[in-house]
């Protein structure tokens, strides 16, 4: 740890108890933490404009005189005044309630203002404008006459005290307390520019290419820390974990689709093959499964499950609902049935009795494969042999959950799947630690469902339609809501439109059964309801005695309904891109056409932009890339998951491509030393070992 992470931000000039504890809040507390809080943006204050040509409206800096001040009272505030002026005409700048100022300053001082242009009174103002005395041979400023650093604030901070302790930083920390960690080889190779220089130029730059240089320095930075930290627990698994080798058999495969009903797709048979030179290792598998609902993840699933018990090992299937466990345990179950594999199914509501020989075959070994929820993850599940472990929806599961399946001698390989596709950048960044494989192909037959953003106006049209289509021809269909009950309205969006209010599942479920679909069998789902009359409901609606299901989106991951032919999302502003695709995949899974109604009235254009995309395409990773832009990568899982505060400066979108490059950097110096022990590698452990804390505790 350099000598600058020790030292605490307390004791620069311009920093007393009371800013440190501002700096607090925003996680600063020592010098390093102040080089690293960088500008939220910069404002060129260099080229000055004579007085005549400033306008109402505009960011002016202009180079003047002081030609009179004073201070006048006014009924509850002060206001210090001053006229200045150059070979072009005359200005009025005003301050409030700062009557100090009047003894900064006295009639002759040149000064530089940089503020914004307001009319008063048919004359032109500067209102609390920066200020910056210019004085010959006084050192540069550091408010106004430059490129200027603005600094993100909180309670107790301002601008011009920051601004100037930033300066003493900058001035007189950086150079001394920055060591450079960064192999030589990479800087020269990238063209980066030197860690301590690179800092200063990002707080106060002589000019904007040299920002432009140094943002690129630390945007490097961000992205290759990232990695190699990620790309690091890889190869400590790889050199300390072993797995248990599967069969180098792929003649098995040929057995296992011989009892499917349909012909593998293209993209899951080179999934197999990138799957199967990794579990036939003894080096254990880290690998991520991606693919739209509906595009045959779980079928591959399955060959590994298959395949680890031909290999005299055990298989557990990891899904985050009880009615999704059952539903998986029917398919599977039947398919590995019929190879002679044996398949359990434990959930939170197994009977005692049953749970007990379920356990008692895991632990002998007589049952090879088990699906369930979270009640697989109990001490008392003891394998015999496990050996594959597939996660479903892995987001849904915390870290210490799933290392409850991981962390056994030998250890299992690990596959995750997920049915929301996420872009690539996103991809290095959230599954940094895991290999991708993507299924973009969807099965043959599968029809697009027709998608349509419709008015309000058209609803009963269109209800009596999905009446008509329920009763006469055997179809069901969902009626979507964001929320549950008219008190979220109000605890979610309190700002929300006078003139729009948002319907709540259980007002308008009762609405829709008293009214258009009162003859015909209508349920209720959300996530208020207890989870066993939540399971019944769902039940009733798979198995076909209800058809028409009110729900919240406690059905984005859900059943497999072949019978759902259409879907109504009520407010379908309110949801995410990612979130409304994921819903809508939940129909269209039969042989009958889909569609799906988008009722909204967005307020925004980025709400606008989501409908409208979502009527344009069913490729979710098209959607993923829309969504990342739309909404940034913070908001994509929600910003808890997504944990990017360890990217202050690096943007996932603007600066994919660095992304890219850092990671095959990380990866080729990962090549030469895997345990990063080379002296001159020492500092650039440090620095991850200090972001690994930082990012932790953010």
């Amino acid at each position: 740890m350099t000598q600058t992470q020790e030292k605490s931000a307390r004791f620069i000039k311009g920093i007393g108890p009371k800013r440190f504890e501002a700096l607090n809040r925003l996680g600063i507390q020592t010098i390093r933490d102040l080089c690293y809080f960088f500008p939220r943006r910069h404002e060129d204050r260099t080229s000055f404009l004579p007085i005549a040509e400033v306008d109402r409206g505009k960011d002016v800096t202009i180079r003047c005189q002081v030609l009179a001040l004073g201070v006048r009272p006014l009924k509850q505030v002060s206001l210090f005044e001053m006229v200045v002026g150059d070979q072009t005409g005359t200005l009025q700048a005003v301050w409030f309630n700062q009557p100090y100022l009047k003894n900064q300053f006295k009639v002759g001082d040149q000064i530089i203002l940089s503020g914004k242009a307001e009319r008063y009174q048919n004359r032109l103002q500067l209102s609390s404008p920066d200020y910056e005395r210019v004085q010959e041979g006084e050192a540069e400023g550091i408010h106004a006459g430059r490129i200027t650093p603005i600094y993100p604030l909180s309670e107790g901070l301002a601008q011009r005290s920051l601004r100037a302790a930033m300066k003493e930083v900058v001035d007189h920390y950086v150079s001394g307390e920055i060591k450079e960690f960064l192999p030589e080889e990479i800087r020269r190779k990238h063209g980066l520019m030197e860690l301590a220089v690179s800092i200063k130029a990002m707080h106060f730059p002589e000019e904007l290419p040299l920002l432009e240089a140094a943002r690129k320095r630390i945007i490097f930075d961000e992205f290759f820390i990232f990695e190699l930290i990620l790309l690091s627990k890889i190869r400590s698994i790889q050199l300390k974990e072993r797995a248990r080798p599967f069969k180098n058999d792929l003649d098995l495969l040929s057995k296992f689709s011989d009892v499917l009903p349909f012909q593998l797709t293209q993209d899951q048979a080179k999934a197999i093959n990138e799957i199967f030179s990794d579990v036939t290792k003894e080096v254990p598998m880290n690998r991520l499964l991606q693919g739209e609902v509906g595009s045959g993840k779980t079928m591959v699933a399955a060959f590994f499950l298959y395949l680890a018990v031909q290999s005299g090992l055990q298989g557990a299937l990891l899904v985050p609902t009880e009615i999704l466990a059952e539903q998986h345990f029917q398919n599977l179950g039947s398919l590995l049935n019929s190879l002679g594999v044996s398949v359990a199914l434990l959930t939170g509501s197994t009977e005692e009795e049953n749970r007990h020989q379920i356990l008692l075959g895991i632990q002998e070994g007589t049952i090879c494969i088990l699906i369930g929820t979270h009640a697989l993850l109990q001490e008392d599940v003891q394998f015999k042999s496990l050996g594959f472990v597939v996660i479903d929806e892995q987001h849904r599961f915390g870290v210490r959950q799933r290392a409850k399946l991981m962390l056994r001698s030998p250890r299992p390989h690990l596959l995750v799947m997920t049915a929301t596709p996420i872009p690539r950048t996103l991809g290095l960044t959230l599954y940094g630690d895991l290999d991708i494989s993507t299924l973009r192909e969807l099965p043959k037959g599968r029809k697009k469902i027709k998608t349509y953003w419709v008015d309000r106006n058209k609803e009963k049209e269109i209800l009596e339609t999905i009446r008509l289509r329920v009763q006469e021809a055997n179809e069901q269909a969902y009626i979507l809501f964001p929320l549950v009950d008219e008190l979220d309205r109000f605890n979610h969006q309190p700002n929300l439109h006078e003139q729009y209010t948002v319907s709540a599942a259980t007002k308008e479920y009762e609405r829709l059964r008293k009214g258009i679909f009162r003859n015909v069998s209508i349920g209720l789902v959300h996530g208020r309801l207890n989870k066993k009359e939540r399971d019944q409901v769902m039940q009733g609606f798979y198995k076909g005695g209800i058809k028409i299901l009110v729900a919240t989106s406690v059905i984005e991951v859900g059943v497999d309904n072949p019978h759902v032919t259409f879907m109504v999302i009520e407010n379908a502003e309110r949801f995410g891109l990612s979130q409304l695709h994921q819903m809508r995949g939940r129909i269209g899974r039969g042989e009958k056409e889909a569609v799906c109604f988008l009722f909204g009235h967005p307020t925004t254009e980025e709400a606008g932009k989501r409908l409208e995309i979502l009527t344009k395409t069913d490729d979710g990773f098209v959607i993923a890339e829309e969504d990342l832009i739309l909404r940034g990568p913070g908001d994509f899982f929600g910003t808890k998951q997504s944990g990017f505060p360890f990217f202050q400066s690096a943007d996932l979108i603007r600066d994919a491509e660095m992304l890219t490059v850092a990671r095959n950097e990380a990866k080729h110096l990962l090549d030469q030393d895997p345990s990063l022990v080379a002296s001159d590698h020492q500092r650039l452990v440090e620095e991850m070992n200090y972001r690994r804390v930082k990012f932790q505790t953010q």
